[in-house]
């Protein structure tokens, strides 16, 4: 079974910055000496995007609160 999934402006580009070291690590090759390296990689990635396409729901503004 094949599910389509549309992701909307999935052409733009975005740009983040990975050391050379998280870039391999998000390749496959293993870092012995730093396990972490590949989950450091994906977090920036995720943090990117959630910036970029989430709103900012979480966020409230206590100053406009009438306490």
């Amino acid at each position: 079974m094949q599910t389509h999934t549309m992701i909307p402006d999935g052409d733009r580009t975005i740009t983040l910055e990975l050391t050379v070291k998280e870039a391999i690590a998000l390749s496959g090759i293993r870092f012995n000496d730093q396990p972490q390296l590949a989950t450091v990689a994906r977090r920036k990635i995720k943090q990117t995007l959630d910036r970029r396409f989430l709103p900012e729901t979480d966020k409230i503004d206590y100053h406009a609160l009438e306490v």
